[in-house]
């Protein structure tokens, strides 16, 4: 009778619980389990109002995907994610897949409507007597659940997030209803499908095909049983099971999941027996996504290539949408990189320049096609990180301007002078057009004040007293442009910028694209865009001597050529190159860049090949402690700085020794253009000969104007240019030097006359005297002011804002740069 007794109680205690169960989760309401008629009718429709009030639309957020930044050949550089996630179809999802998925979650799950009833009494009944915690929920709850807290998670709510999976039987009569919705609006297909790519696979791979490529480096779609069934005994406990931290607990589930599988029917006995055999170590082959820079193989470009994406419109409207799409979207973006050229210049700078070396030299390059304005590789000497640099490590790339992950920039020295050559060209000079240049060498230095430069500081003249020396002695009198590039002549340069107008000089350096490496303009005073005591970039430079290699074209910098979503290619602005100087006179400028590499700096590092033409100016600044070379081809510029990035700018740089190698002074040929050399050299080994176009006869031969030149007679030139003068005069075969001013009314700054004015003998010098306007013009008159000769010293200093005058606070970008 006790047991009997026993029985009943514990029927009617299941029945109590069932009816509570059943009332708590809506299921009276919604019909499912009996209808709501007799002594339970007020509960059943007090039941039926809670589940009608709560919502039932439900959408799901996009899932965050793993995006892939490529090389021009399809290599991978950088995985850029939120989440290890990449989202496939369910036909690329192998079906033993779904089936371990199926079995181990929810076996009846293409059998009922979202909710398993079955599954659901008996866990609600246990839970109620036993006070345990059974789960119920079936596949689609689940996708509700985990989809609810992700999309709470995406938008910054933990709270809601939290409440997405905690607990309670109102969070389940919630969830509930959901899945019966979600039920109605997608096949049960799409329902796994969704779920597959959504859950959490553990050790941070989301979704089935991020876990597979990890665990096994396998897609999806190829998945074996035994790597299926580990795979889907995860999601319960990934934090717990996941193979690579807990490699015993994934065993023991997997095993659990191919048990079940078996018993369901879904495998043979062999299938069973056989995957169960499977060891780890056969099945696993454990890789991990390049999800940040410091596992890519290319960790600089890939830090280059994220900076640079924050500046594309096409990834969204402000920087923060820019990065949602970059880190969530699953974009795929094809860049330049050309790996075989980053390899070239990778290992020229190593050899040349070993990573760590005891000398504390740092080294970078900067290689791009300058008919494109395609960037295909750039390197430096060290490894990257994301911690405090030390030498040899940075996370700081050298070759590029700020904007893009750069440095501050280093003084450029002596390539600053192919811009003056270019405006000398365009002002009516030629390619044997000379200067009077004063003497200066050894002990003996020039020295240049705002008031004996021609405008003064509003011409863009020195700040202050600017002392200059010459590394090969120069005594002084006419000097050809050939020569003056060829031995990097400082004070010729300087004649030159005097005579065609510093600011000229300076604009045509911005109007072929060159900037400071923080984006601002090259500094206004003379010895800041006549020497290179600016800061710069390889990356500007080389860009900017592309203009000079591709005829006079400026094309943008061009880093993405391709980006894909959705398997839909996202429309880039097509790249348009401009004419930023005529192609003569970009040619013609070639002329004193290829002299250099035959007869000057440049000549023991000239291209192999015999044919193969090229072009470069070598670069070198005070203490020799920044040094360049930056040369091209038709095909190809390559910009090379090696320097002292960890030191005082007071450092000099003499008797090093690096890579093997004694320097007695650290010059741009020392260092810099061999290692351009053999980039060049790599670089375009398969490339076929191309050779520089030659300029229109007037550059060669000096035609200004085509004005008729009698040799010894002296032609007329009054109102003319200061250069169009001094190529007449010279063609009819006098010397020239510049004068001062005097007043005239011709316009100020041209010619308003010369000594002698007439008469002189054949080959004598000739005086130009330039007009400063406000009086009578003629041939010849006494000049009202003549240019005083000048002479020594060594630091530039630019003058304190607002007082010209007046020397300012020495810093790096002011040292005056050396020649060569």
């Amino acid at each position: 009778m006790s047991s009997r007794t026993t029985s009943l109680g514990g029927v009617i205690s299941l029945l109590g619980a069932f009816l509570a169960s059943a009332l708590v989760l809506g299921l009276l309401a919604a019909g499912l389990v009996m209808p709501a008629v007799g002594a339970t009718g007020a509960l059943a429709r007090s039941g039926v109002d809670v589940f009608n009030e709560l919502p039932s639309e439900f959408s799901t957020d996009p899932l965050a995907q793993t995006s892939q930044i490529l090389a021009s050949d399809g290599t991978v550089i950088a995985t850029p994610q939120e989440q290890n996630r990449t989202i496939v179809p369910l036909a690329k999802i192998a079906p033993i897949m779904r089936e371990a998925q199926v079995a181990i979650e929810d076996h009846r799950f293409y059998e009922h409507g979202g909710i398993d009833l079955q599954g659901t009494i008996r866990a609600v009944v246990s839970n109620l007597r036993n006070g345990s915690s059974v789960g119920a929920s079936s596949l689609t709850q689940q996708y509700v659940k985990i989809s609810l807290q992700y999309s709470a998670l995406s938008a910054g709510n933990e709270e809601a997030a939290a409440d997405a999976i905690k607990k309670d039987y109102m969070r389940k009569l919630k969830e509930l209803k959901y899945a019966i919705t979600l039920e109605k609006k997608l096949s049960k297909d799409e329902i796994l499908e969704g779920y597959l790519n959504l859950v959490y696979y553990g050790d941070r791979a989301y979704g089935v095909e991020a876990a597979a490529k990890h665990y096994f480096s396998v897609p999806a779609a190829k998945l074996s049983l035994s790597q299926a069934a580990l795979l889907a005994g995860l999601t319960q406990n990934p934090g717990t099971t996941d193979p690579v931290n807990f490699p015993e607990k994934a065993v023991a589930r997997r095993n659990v999941v191919l048990d079940r599988m078996h018993e369901l029917g879904k495998i043979t006995d062999k299938q069973w027996t056989d995957a169960k055999k499977r060891t780890l170590k056969q099945d696993m082959k454990v890789t991990n996504p390049k999800s940040t820079c410091l596992a890519s193989p290319y960790p600089y470009w890939c830090d280059f290539v994220i900076n640079y994406a924050m500046t594309m419109p096409q990834l969204g409207k402000t920087v923060e949408e820019r990065k949602r799409t970059l880190y969530r979207g699953g974009i795929t973006i094809t860049t330049t990189l050309d790996p075989r050229v980053q390899r070239i210049a990778q290992s020229a700078i190593n050899k040349k320049v070993p990573i760590g070396n005891d000398e504390r030299i740092g080294a970078a390059s900067y290689t791009a096609d300058p008919n494109t304005g395609k960037v295909l590789a750039f390197a430096q000497n060290t490894r990257y990180t994301v911690d405090k640099e030390s030498r040899g490590k940075t996370g700081i790339g050298w070759a590029l301007d700020k904007k893009y992950g750069g440095s501050g920039g280093f003084q450029f020295g002596s390539t600053a002078k192919a811009f003056a050559l270019v405006t000398a060209m365009e002002s009516g000079m030629n390619v044997n057009s000379s200067v009077d240049a004063q003497g200066a060498g050894g002990n003996q230095q020039a020295t240049y004040t705002p008031k004996t430069w021609p405008g003064g500081i509003a011409n863009c003249g020195p700040g202050s007293e600017w002392k200059v020396f010459n590394d090969s002695p120069f005594a002084g009198g006419r000097i050809t442009l050939k020569e003056a590039t060829a031995k990097s002549t400082n004070t010729a340069f300087i004649a030159l910028a005097e005579q065609l107008g510093g600011c000229k000089v300076r604009d045509t350096m911005t109007r072929l694209g060159l900037h400071q490496s923080n984006g601002q303009e090259i500094g206004k005073y003379a010895p800041q865009y006549i020497l290179g005591a600016s800061d710069v970039s390889p990356q500007g430079v080389a860009h900017a001597y592309g203009v000079l290699a591709a005829d006079g074209k400026k094309c943008p910098m061009v880093v993405v050529t391709k980006i894909t979503k959705d398997g839909k290619n996202v429309a880039l602005p097509k790249t348009k190159c401009e004419q930023a100087v005529e192609a003569d006179v970009a040619r013609a400028t070639d002329k004193f860049l290829e002299y250099n590499m035959t007869n000057g700096s440049g000549i023991r590092n000239q291209l192999s090949g015999g044919d193969r033409q090229s072009a470069g100016k070598t670069g070198t600044a005070n203490n020799n402690n920044e040094s360049w070379f930056v040369g091209y081809t038709p095909q190809l510029v390559t910009a090379v700085w090696v320097g002292t990035p960890y030191d005082p700018i007071t450092r000099v740089m003499k008797n090093v020794r690096v890579g093997g190698q004694f320097y007695p002074v650290m010059h741009g040929a020392s260092i810099a253009a061999p290692i351009w050399k053999q980039i060049m050299n790599g670089a375009l080994e398969d490339a076929p000969m191309a050779r520089f176009k030659e300029p229109a006869e007037k550059y060669l031969k000096g035609d200004t104007d085509n004005q008729t030149v009698t040799p010894g007679q002296l032609p007329a030139v009054v109102g003319k240019t200061v250069p169009e003068a001094e190529a007449l005069l010279q063609a009819a075969g006098f010397q020239t030097r510049i004068g001062g001013t005097m007043s005239s009314q011709v316009e100020a700054g041209r010619v308003a006359g010369i000594s002698p004015y007439q008469n002189p003998q054949p080959g004598s010098m000739i005086t130009i005297y330039t007009s400063r306007g406000g009086g009578v013009s003629r041939q010849s008159t006494t000049p009202q002011r003549t240019q005083t000769p000048v002479v020594q010293p060594t630091v530039y200093t630019p003058p304190a804002p607002g007082n010209p005058g007046t020397p300012g606070k020495p810093t790096k970008p002011t040292k005056p740069p050396k020649p060569r």
